[in-house]
């Protein structure tokens, strides 16, 4: 018995989650449009279709107060399927009653039902001929006026939103770039102005239902009066002006009852369309906009009141106009010369900003990254065939803070009408630190061992490290990329150049209030090594200064505990910066050397002869911990010509060493090499980690 009982207690669930689904509406929607098919195919009782007909008429009013209430068109996303749905509905019923006005219109005119017998004497008056004539009259108003002026908005709309999309997305970008807007609030807008672009293109295709409509009224009216008359006089027998007055009553009842809530549906569409661009319900909005201004209804009062003095002009309702007009425009001059009152707290809160004008500390702000793009660069921001440039932007900040601890500012992405088309300039506080150009379409083609590439295409160097390269066309990626060549889009060129500039200019952008946030957001169990060093033993300029250095050499600082024990130990004994960073980079061995090691996971190493060493520590001259270093200049060019040679040997044989010096030597060594050749690294014998694996490929 339990084993029989259990099918029925695990059906009644579903059956229960069905009703509920029927009263969510979840299934309304399909069975309304099953209900529809229903309608084109099985015939329907007049009873029955008087309550459908009301339904129509009900609901198309629903929808007109939908339309002129909603504050903006997105408030009516569902507004094309609403249309589709009801101008299926309507077609569903016109069918139905031409069943039944072609089955049983020889009974009467109340053979189709009482709401369409009343329609059709309503217009009729006595005289089918004037009826048929105001029925024509509304399907063309439907047809030529409301309907092709809407479709017409709608195809505007949807073109002007698609061209504007670009330019909105770099707004949204830029905001989000300079920290006005947060992530989801980006991702708002963007939903929005994909809703808007989807929108009205979907309303430019939903008013060509309702012209398909009108069009299907007219024909199925000329299809009713006709066969009716046939149907009538050859089957039933009817005298021609019985059967012509009895079918012509109720196929403009018919049509009368399907036209009306057409109309009211498209000027329902209008108003949606017509929406774009004013805030507000249309109410509010058409009486601040037209009745709000005295002078323009000053002119209303004074042209009505002339028409009515004009002889044979009915006086009273121009009369009446004239007066209301000039009423109404006397109410507003009186209340604009009226002081606006202001509650309390209304003046509390307006008492702040009665300086309208910004101040002049504002234009002293400046930005620490940005990027000016030409006018033909503006797509990359919306790229959607690739990444897009913000999108690239934002993972080299997630890269940088990755390798190098550093936290790179906002970029600031504008226009600049000044350079040329596919230009393009990085400036850095202002300063512009690099340029070039790109060419949107096409790719830049390299050859990895720094020749010339063999495609067709345009030479070009490379804006970030001036290598020879070639702008080639998009149908030859597959045979660079044969050939072995690095093939990148213009916003990776773009983005790459960038990247190089922000690691040469890290020292430069790494700000005091930076420091300050690292040092905050270290873990609460760091917390108490930064309260014993600042300010105790050292100051956070002091700690801002020993970072600078280290990412001037292109150090990561993302290990900032063991930075600020190394900076711990060292301060007691010095206050030099110099000796603060060496002693970090003691510290810091393990790190160097995992960073500079080989393909094969030795240290590549070039050592400085003992000539030069002991040269060096005899050219520093100065007491203490200021020394500097006086090295003849004939000199210094020997040691410029012979790490050139040694490097350039190296590099012939695939390696990519670092420069070995003593610890006292390796500053002064490093601020001659970083004039001419900065990516050079630089390391002293204290920085070796004793498990580094050392592999020794040339001498100075």
């Amino acid at each position: 018995m339990a084993d029989a009982a259990a099918p029925n207690a695990s059906s009644m669930p579903s059956a229960k989650s069905l009703l509920d689904g029927l009263m969510r509406g979840e299934m309304g929607l399909a069975l309304g449009v099953v209900g529809i098919i229903v309608l084109l195919i099985i015939p329907v009782p007049a009873p029955l279709l008087d309550v459908l007909l009301a339904i129509s008429l009900t609901g198309s009013v629903l929808i007109l107060m939908t339309a002129i209430l909603i504050k903006r068109p997105l408030e009516f996303t569902s507004f094309p399927t609403v249309l589709l749905v009801a101008t299926l509905y309507r077609l569903g019923l016109n069918i139905a009653s031409t069943r039944l006005i072609l089955s049983h219109g020889h009974e009467g005119t109340g053979g189709a039902g009482a709401v369409i017998e009343a329609f059709g004497h309503l217009m009729m008056q006595g005289n089918f001929v004037i009826g048929v004539i105001v029925f024509i009259i509304l399907i063309v108003v439907n047809f030529m006026v409301v309907t092709k002026g809407s479709g017409r908005i709608a195809e505007v709309a949807a073109r002007f939103t698609l061209d504007a999309m670009p330019g909105k997305q770099m707004a949204i970008d830029a905001d989000l770039s300079t920290g006005l807007i947060t992530q989801d609030e980006a991702k708002i807008r963007r939903k929005e102005l994909e809703q808007e672009s989807t929108f009205f293109g979907a309303m430019d295709g939903a008013s060509k239902f309702v012209k398909g409509d009108a069009i299907a009224g007219l024909i199925i009216t000329a299809i009713n009066i006709i066969g009716g008359i046939i149907i009538g006089v050859v089957q039933h027998k009817m005298p021609f002006g019985d059967a012509a007055s009895t079918y012509t009553i109720m196929t403009i009842g018919d049509g009368l009852v399907s036209q009306i809530p057409a109309l009211i549906i498209s000027i329902a569409a209008g108003m949606v369309v017509s929406k774009a661009g004013v805030e507000g319900s249309a109410d509010k909005a058409l009486t601040t906009q037209l009745a709000m201004n005295p002078v323009g209804l000053g002119m209303v009062s004074a042209s009505s009141g002339i028409i009515a003095l004009i002889p044979g002009m009915p006086i009273f309702p121009f009369a009446a106009m004239a007066l209301a007009a000039g009423a109404l425009a006397y109410k507003r001059v009186q209340d604009a010369k009226k002081p606006k009152a202001l509650d309390p707290a209304d003046l509390e809160a307006a008492a702040p900003s009665e300086p309208e004008e910004e101040p002049i500390s504002a234009s002293l702000a400046i930005d620490d990254v940005k990027i000016e793009l030409g006018y033909g660069l503006l797509t990359l921001i919306n790229d959607l065939d690739g990444r897009k440039l913000t999108d690239q932007i934002r993972a080299l900040r997630k890269t940088l803070a990755s390798e190098y601890g550093f936290v790179m500012p906002p970029v600031r992405i504008l226009d600049n009408m000044r350079l040329s088309n596919q230009g393009y300039a990085i400036r850095i506080k202002e300063m512009e630190a690099g340029a070039g150009e790109v060419r949107l379409g096409c790719l830049m083609c390299m050859d990895p061992r720094g020749g010339q590439v063999e495609l067709p295409g345009e030479h070009v160097r490379e804006p970030a490290f001036g290598l020879p390269a070639t702008w080639i066309a998009d149908d030859l990626r597959e045979e660079a990329t044969f050939r072995g060549y690095t093939v990148v889009d213009p916003a990776t060129v773009l983005t790459t150049h960038l990247t190089e500039i922000l690691k040469e200019n890290m020292a430069d952008l790494l700000s005091y209030a930076e420091v300050q946030k690292l040092l905050k957001e270290l873990p609460e169990t760091q917390k108490k090594l930064v309260d014993d060093l600042i300010p105790g033993t050292v100051t956070a300029t002091t700690v801002q200064r020993v970072l600078q250095s280290l990412l001037r050499e292109r150090v990561s600082i993302r290990d900032l505990p063991q930075i600020l024990e190394g900076v711990g130990e060292a301060a007691p004994h010095t206050a030099s910066v110099t000796q603060l960073v060496e002693q970090v980079r003691a510290r810091l061995a393990r790190q160097l050397c995992w960073a500079n090691r080989g393909d094969d996971g030795a240290l590549p190493i070039i050592t400085l002869s003992a000539d030069w060493e002991q040269a060096f520590a005899e050219a520093l001259i100065g007491p203490g911990d200021d020394k500097q270093l006086a090295l003849p200049p004939s000199r210094l060019q020997d040691f410029i010509r012979g790490v050139r040679d040694s490097f350039e040997r190296a590099a012939l044989a695939g390696e990519a060493p670092v420069l070995l010096t003593s610890p006292g030597v390796r500053p002064y060594v490093r601020s001659i090499i970083e004039r001419f050749r900065g990516q050079t690294v630089v390391m002293s014998q204290n920085e070796i980690h004793p498990r580094a694996r050392l592999k020794t490929v040339g001498m100075v």
